[in-house]
């Protein structure tokens, strides 16, 4: 181990982000799990994907998340309409005397954080900007580029049953996120001790800094130095080939339901958000549990189902979830 991950204090880590899970509970109340994945996926530096239908609570809940690390949240509405310049910012024209010149004017993507709401909304033009923004950490107008602030996250959310008027994301653009999160209906317990907090206000909009930007940025740090031993990363290696249907390596599940298997990116976001996992379970090394932990939210959105499997009903998180069972009594 270095000398840096001796001496940094993991148990100071762990309490921030506990801190920061029991603020966004008692504001969002009744999506323990979706909560802790959510942070496992912004302390690993990546955007999600949040697929639920209307009225779940995802855009309190990334008010939430924003008003929690101290940063700021942008939101855009996707709507057909919507023209990349809404989203990037465009140049207008500024006069200072008898001078002119164009000057850029930054569009909401300059945010810490943005909530882009129903994405699937937004025309493959529209989309294509959001691509480059996520991928690249920047925006390109007029020829030049425009680096966003450090650190970026997108937060998108999309129905699920709603087809009407909506582009499907095309692959590229679903694997630039790191996780896709399924937020579920709550039980009725949550319905009900969502009355006492939220009937006549909305929590998130009062909730008070849990961290700030420097710290943000510190655990992010802190977290990268969390140790991945070889057999672990072969382990991660072994998952993903699991699921290349033409690979030797393959799953029987992987044979018989996917025509596509997770991307290499899919390997770096397995152990991205692995490593977040350790730090929250009070370790400073990456367990196979971990990578188990991680692995529906990490690859559900990065495999294809063959038509045969869809017919017979099947879903990427039922064969994932098979996939993941074999690997884990295999390892």
């Amino acid at each position: 181990m270095t000398d840096s991950l001796i001496t940094l204090d993991w148990q100071a880590i762990r309490a921030d982000l506990d801190r920061l899970q029991g603020a966004l509970e008692r504001a969002i109340v009744g999506q323990r799990s979706l909560i802790a994945e959510l942070l496992a996926a912004v302390f690993a530096g990546g955007h999600v994907l949040l697929e639920g239908l209307p009225g779940l609570g995802k855009t309190q809940l990334a008010k939430a998340l924003a008003a929690g690390l101290g940063i700021h949240l942008a939101r855009i509405q996707c709507t057909p309409d919507l023209l990349p310049a809404d989203i990037t910012g465009s140049e207008i024209l500024v006069r200072a005397g008898e001078q002119q010149r164009l000057e850029f004017r930054p569009g909401p993507l300059f945010s810490p954080m943005v909530l882009v709401d129903e994405i699937n909304r937004a025309t493959p033009k529209t989309q294509a900007a959001f691509l480059e923004a996520m991928q690249e950490r920047q925006v390109t107008y007029g020829g030049v580029q425009h680096h966003l602030p450090t650190p970026f996250w997108v937060l998108a959310t999309q129905n699920p049953i709603e087809l009407e008027g909506t582009y499907p994301l095309p692959e590229a653009q679903l694997d630039r996120f790191l996780f896709k999160l399924k937020v579920e209906y709550p039980s009725a317990e949550a319905l009900l001790a969502m009355l006492e907090i939220s009937l006549d206000d909305e929590p998130a909009d009062g909730l008070p800094p849990v961290l700030d930007h420097h710290r943000v940025l510190a655990l992010m740090a802190q977290i990268r130095e969390v140790f991945i031993a070889g057999p672990i990363k072969q382990a991660a290696v072994d998952l993903l080939l699991a699921t290349q249907p033409d690979h030797p390596k393959a799953s029987p599940l992987a044979r018989a339901h996917l025509r596509y298997g997770a991307s290499p990116r899919g390997l770096q976001s397995l152990l991205r958000a692995a490593r977040v996992l350790a730090v929250r379970d009070g370790r400073a090394h990456v367990a196979l549990e971990d990578i188990q932990a991680v692995a529906l939210p990490a690859l559900r959105h990065r495999v294809l189902l063959t038509i045969t499997g869809q017919l017979e009903g099947m879903n990427a998180d039922t064969v994932l979830a098979g996939i993941v069972q074999e690997w884990r009594r295999a390892h």
